[in-house]
């Protein structure tokens, strides 16, 4: 497969444990300013429960929006192609300075396995979207990287928000759900930490446009920071606790965001999920976060409020709040 990205250096990407953190802080916001490239995202795809298609045009349009990114897709082979067309399958992490997975399907090569473990590894971003946390339950590093899966209730632990203090609540493997959701809807999104750079500067509450608010994942859920969470109410399917929806994880060098937003289904009329601005700005920052390790774009005058949804077509520019349909 064509290198999509072609003769390219990823920007140099500090450990995020280290001292001299802030430095590349600056460094990184002054190029994002100047430098002659932009970040480049590779979005992975090919395989998923969900509509992906669709949820892939969405997401490449919300990164070009911003023109802060040059965006590529790697799309894999059909479920239950031929070990042929796998070895054909040749995605350059390497040449990315993020990733983003929209991928939920069968285990890639171990080739591709271990080169994606090292790109993380050295420094690499990743970002994963709704379902592309439903694959892998049998690749240790992966879900290390993801924190939770969509798993059974035995797989592993289980993280939910104590809403007074924001302290994660641990919940032991087999006890307690595994993943699971009720029907969509249109639910308030609680920021959880709000000096992380991909939440600063936004409301406390956002309403979010329709979408599954997922329950009861598990996994090992080491150093995880919990950046927003919403209450899953039992009158609509849910478990009467907060849940996490988006949230970080160091894997050695490189940043993990994963969140549980952006669901698209195949027969779904609308897109209120992935048009809405709430998680159209958060999915651009964490974009942006783990390629660079800054946030330099700001929170859009139409971002929805506690009491109000605001929802914009992806592939629509932020404008001054008159752009986006709220109620």
């Amino acid at each position: 497969m064509e290198d999509p990205f072609g003769d390219y250096k990823p920007y140099d990407r500090p450990d995020p444990l280290s001292p001299m953190r802030l430095i590349p802080l600056f460094l990184a916001v002054s190029c994002l300013a100047g430098c002659a490239h932009r970040p480049r995202v590779l979005i992975l795809d090919g395989q998923n429960n969900h509509d992906w298609p669709r949820t892939t045009a969405a997401l490449r349009a919300t990164l070009t929006a911003t023109k802060r990114f040059t965006v590529a897709v790697s799309t894999t082979p059909a479920k239950g192609a031929p070990a042929a067309e796998w070895d054909s399958w040749q995605p350059r992490f390497a040449a990315a300075d993020a990733v983003v997975s929209n991928y939920n399907g069968e285990a890639w090569p171990e080739r591709v396995r271990r080169a994606f473990v090292a790109y993380v590894e050295g420094g690499g971003g990743v970002v994963v979207v709704h379902a592309a946390n439903n694959p892998f339950p049998e690749w240790p590093e992966w879900n290390e990287m993801i924190g939770l899966g969509w798993r059974k209730p035995d797989y592993g632990d289980r993280i939910t928000i104590e809403d007074a203090t924001g302290a994660l609540v641990r919940t032991p493997k087999g006890e307690g759900p595994g993943a699971g959701h009720g029907p969509s809807h249109v639910f308030v999104v609680k920021v959880r930490a709000a000096g992380h750079p991909i939440m600063s500067g936004l409301p406390a509450q956002w309403k979010h446009g329709r979408d599954q608010l997922s329950h009861g994942q598990r996994g090992p859920g080491r150093n995880m920071t919990v950046l927003d969470s919403a209450f899953s109410a039992r009158e609509t399917g849910g478990t009467g606790e907060h849940e996490p929806m988006t949230w970080v994880i160091p894997y050695g060098k490189g940043r993990v965001v994963t969140t549980l937003l952006g669901h698209q289904w195949h027969d779904q009329a609308d897109q209120s999920a992935l048009d809405c601005v709430g998680f159209q700005t958060v999915f651009a920052r964490s974009v942006e976060w783990v390629a660079t390790g800054a946030v330099t774009m700001k929170v859009p005058a139409d971002f929805p409020t506690a009491d109000k949804e605001s929802i914009r077509s992806a592939a629509s520019p932020a404008a001054s709040g008159t752009a986006a349909r709220r109620r």
